[in-house]
């Protein structure tokens, strides 16, 4: 832009002193001189105001008239300001013209110009390349300054009375006495504040470059400043930027570094204006994205700053929305260590520099508004440490992400409409550990290779409901960039894996499980997170989500890192994230991966790599505070979900209330299950031996029951025991083909039948032979009818279906896992038989008799003692069947007790066991 003209006229100062000596009084004067001299002071008023009433006719139609319209005004007021007799007037005057003269140059090249066609004059016959409108307005202004000033001088000096010697009468007022009257001068009108330049300053500008500046919306946009409306834009690459603001065109100065500014006459910034931007090749018009409010509010960020923001999804990451009447997306990221923050995309073709985030107060929350950007988008922030180098990195709450490799963050809304408000109903009527509860362990991407949620919907959970388990447990669904880790080691926390399809397709997954009467449990990984540079490490350029001490943040066993529990806003993070999936996904339960590892200082560390507690001791208690927090309020504010712990050392009261103190002084972690790692190591070592050897090991299938109602137990056997050279579980088994699946049969039939919940992992349902690699999934050629041995994988599948049947109808199975009264041993001793039988009871105290002879000969009229009030038992479930693959040696008839008392009890009835098998029955 080319320099102002200085304002020219008289010193206001001089002015003021002129008109202060002009009414000190200098001889007496007689009361019909004093009555002139008021009616002139009245008639000099009268033109004064007229002057300025003409000066702001003259402003305001300069809008719409030529530049040699608003030459020829200002020269007629100068003009009348004229002064007759003191040669400073002349002076005066002469500046007054010479400044009305420069301001008759400017060229009004946009709308305002466009309705009139203006008079030849200097001004219009010079060439300029950029005459913007900002410009023409200030000379305006600047000639009506001038003006003003020569107005006012003339004013007080023809006001000025006969000097006296009496006192100066007080400003602004008329003293009347019997010899003289002395008038005091109105105070001059206040002066228009000089225009300033609209451009930038040089600190101002080096942050933007640098991408430092913390508050770019403060220097950005349109701001009232004096002389007019300033208006900045920092476009790089732009060659040209013209505001619009409704018929008003005024093409702003270009400073350099794609910064542009301009001076425009108005009086408020305009509410709405648009930029047309002009690059090399191409042409946008666009909203001005630094003319906008902040879209998060002072309640957000406080809920931010204590941690205590339930909704935090809400708030932080990207947000299509409508904000003051435009729409767009709203971006925002916590980074309180960041010196600057900036979103870059496709939508800036990755160079983030023309789009400065504002810091939001003390909150360490980034925020910016991009107008007219959508669903769709990709994006990332480029983040400026503390010192000074930068870094890319995706958003740690972006709800949709590309598919791994690649890394963007991606702008989305869910348009999902669900379908399953039944099933959200009735889920809360029956807590977890009181209702039937058999568990599909599956892993999404390798479960049928090559599908995606959509098609996955039309057919998991067919398949799940036609086996009869109540609930699915999907491995980690969070995004992940390393496939072999089966999405534990997470990087989106807030965004379904995009391998299968979008968040929306997820849903519409999990509404189809609903619909078919099947829960969805999901893994959930807080324990740690992976060192990708892109990623939570070290986000802001310090450790943020993460630990500060490298002790406590590294974790010893997979070279990822922990969580700062002790962080409020990261607690926040995790468990708003809980509350999210079970909110916005319809999640009806978390399996909470790792907890042993969050809560030991010491966890896999040797001497000299921890260090203790407050009070001495190796327990994490701020992870402990943490679980309790997350538990508390997930169960609060989603009621009917269950939060599951896969916890593998004594810890007291995992799975009790937050607010029941243990004998340790902890209150409990508040989860509502917790996985049985103990009795399945047991289990699955006595089943490993060969039978003879059994009884050597009879203890670890009983010792189970010792601690068996100390939490609210699920009996798992998951994925992590079917790879990594431990054999799938029908390989475990010991014998030929025939005794390894008689033995996987009577197992499983012994596990539904223990106290605890029940989880399968997928493949192990039809005996598959191989461990699972996640490259390919279960070995489903097993079930084709082509392959010779397709019968005893099915036998093996039929006989699970047939065990979740009995299961689901038969309560005593269920209803009481979590009260001792529920279970008594008929005979736990029989270890040179290697057998066990035991009675599961209802609500009601009806039994159900589970009988396990896990040697491999046929035990014939095996006694048992039973309760005398049961009239006949009949067999409801034999995993000998021949349909399952098995002998067929069955209890046919309905078996009716004796009044021989056997094993402490009154009577007792007899049976024939199948060998390797299991037996149930029920009162007849």
């Amino acid at each position: 832009m080319t320099p102002r003209p200085t304002p020219s006229g008289s010193d206001p100062k001089k002015a003021a002193k002129a008109a202060e000596k002009a009414t000190e009084p200098d001889k007496p004067v007689k009361k019909a001189a004093a009555k002139k001299l008021a009616e002139q002071a009245a008639t000099k008023k009268a033109t004064a105001g007229k002057v300025t009433t003409k000066k702001a006719s003259a402003q305001k139609a300069s809008a719409t008239k030529p530049a040699a319209a608003k030459k020829t005004a200002a020269k007629k007021t100068a003009e009348k300001a004229a002064p007759k007799k003191a040669a400073a007037k002349k002076v005066a005057a002469k500046k007054a013209a010479a400044t009305t003269a420069a301001a008759g140059t400017a060229v009004a090249k946009k709308a305002a110009a466009k309705k009139s066609t203006p008079a030849k004059s200097t001004a219009a016959k010079a060439p300029a390349k950029k005459a913007v409108a900002a410009k023409a307005a200030a000379g305006a202004t600047t000639t009506a300054a001038a003006a003003k000033k020569s107005a006012a001088a003339k004013a007080a000096a023809e006001k000025a009375p006969a000097r006296t010697p009496a006192k100066k009468a007080p400003a602004g007022k008329s003293t009347v006495t019997p010899e003289r009257v002395t008038v005091s001068t109105p105070a001059p009108p206040p002066e228009a504040p000089a225009p300033v330049s609209p451009r930038l300053d040089a600190g101002d500008r080096a942050r933007l470059l640098a991408g430092t500046h913390h508050d770019p919306h403060t220097v950005l946009g349109a701001h009232k400043v004096p002389g007019g409306v300033a208006f900045r834009a920092f476009r790089p690459y732009a060659l040209s930027v013209t505001v619009a603001a409704g018929e008003l065109r005024a093409e702003l100065h270009d400073d350099g570094d794609g910064f542009f500014s301009g001076l425009l006459d108005l009086s408020e910034a305009p509410p709405e204006y648009r930029l047309l931007v002009t690059y090399e090749g191409s042409y946008r018009e666009t909203e001005d994205a630094y003319r906008f409010l902040p879209t998060l509010g002072e309640l957000d960020l406080h809920l931010i700053g204590e941690g205590r923001h339930e909704e935090l999804w809400t708030v932080l990451g990207a947000h299509p929305m409508t904000h003051q009447g435009v729409t767009g997306t709203r971006f925002s990221v916590w980074a309180p260590n960041a010196r600057g923050v900036h979103v870059a995309g496709t939508f800036n073709f990755w160079d983030g520099t023309g789009y400065p985030m504002r810091s939001l107060g003390s909150s360490g929350v980034w925020e910016l508004f991009v107008p007219e950007i959508g669903e769709g988008e990709l994006y990332k922030f480029e983040i400026t440490r503390p010192d000074g180098s930068k870094t890319l990195r995706a958003d740690p709450l972006a709800r949709r992400t590309e598919a791994p490799p690649n890394t963007s963050s991606v702008v989305t809304a869910s348009h999902h409409e669900w379908q399953d408000a039944h099933w959200i109903e009735q889920r809360a009527g029956r807590p977890a550990h009181e209702a039937p509860f058999s568990v599909y362990e599956v892993h999404l991407p390798s479960w049928r290779p090559g599908l995606t949620y959509r098609q996955l919907a039309e057919q998991l959970p067919a398949y799940v409901k036609d086996l009869g388990f109540t609930h699915v447990e999907l491995m980690p669904i969070a995004e992940h960039p390393f496939g072999g880790s089966w999405g534990y080691q997470v990087t989106g926390f807030y965004a379904p894996t995009a391998r299968l399809g979008t968040p929306d397709d997820f849903k519409y997954l999990v509404d189809a499980l609903h619909r078919a009467g099947i829960g969805v449990l999901m893994d959930w990984v807080p324990a740690h997170f992976p060192r990708d540079d892109w990623a939570l490490a070290e986000f802001d350029g310090r450790p943020l989500y993460e630990h500060e001490d490298p002790l406590r943040s590294a974790h010893p066993d997979w070279g990822t890192l922990e969580f700062d529990y002790g962080r409020r806003e990261v607690r926040n993070f995790l468990v708003a994230n809980a509350i999210y999936w079970c909110r916005e996904f319809h999640i009806d339960g978390l399996r909470v991966d790792a907890v042993a590892s969050m809560l030991y200082l010491d966890y896999s560390r040797e001497p000299g790599q921890w260090v203790p507690n407050e009070h001495g001791g190796r327990e994490n208690l701020d992870a402990v505070a943490f679980l309790q927090e997350m538990n508390a309020t997930v169960y609060r504010q989603v009621p009917g979900v269950v939060t599951i712990a896969e916890e593998s050392t004594a810890w007291d009261g995992v799975t009790r209330a937050t607010h029941h103190r243990g004998p340790g002084g902890f209150g409990g972690l508040g989860f509502g299950l917790k996985w049985n790692m103990g009795w399945m190591h047991d289990s699955l070592d006595y089943m490993s031996h060969e039978p003879v050897h059994r009884k050597y090991h009879h203890n670890e299938m009983t010792f189970s029951m010792v601690y068996a109602y100390s939490e609210n137990y699920v009996l798992p056997i998951s994925h992590d025991e079917v790879v990594h050279g431990k054999r799938s579980l029908v390989s475990k088994m010991p014998g030929d083909w025939w005794q390894q699946r008689a033995n996987l049969r009577a197992y499983l039939a012994f596990m539904w039948a223990h106290p605890g919940k029940q989880l399968l992992f997928m493949g192990q349902e039809f005996a598959q032979g191989a461990e699972w690699s996640e490259a390919h999934g279960p070995d489903w050629w097993l079930l084709d009818p082509a392959y010779g041995a397709e019968a005893d994988h099915r036998g093996v599948r039929d006989m699970v279906r047939d065990l979740n049947t009995v299961y689901r109808h038969t309560p005593a199975l269920w209803q009481r896992d979590t009260d001792p009264a529920g279970f008594q041993w008929i005979v736990g001793d029989a270890a040179e038989d290697n057998v066990f039988a035991f009675l599961r009871l209802d609500a009601d105290g009806s039994p159900l008799l589970s009988v396990s002879n896990l040697a491999p000969v046929v035990r014939l009229a095996y006694r048992l003692g039973v309760p005398d009030d049961v009239q006949a038992w009949h067999e409801t479930l034999n995993t000998d069947l021949a349909r399952y693959g098995g002998g067929d040696v069955t209890n046919p008839d309905i078996v009716k007790p004796e009044p021989q008392g056997w094993h402490g009890r009154p009577a007792s009835i007899t049976l024939t066991l199948p060998p390797l098998a299991t037996v149930w029955l029920r009162p007849a």
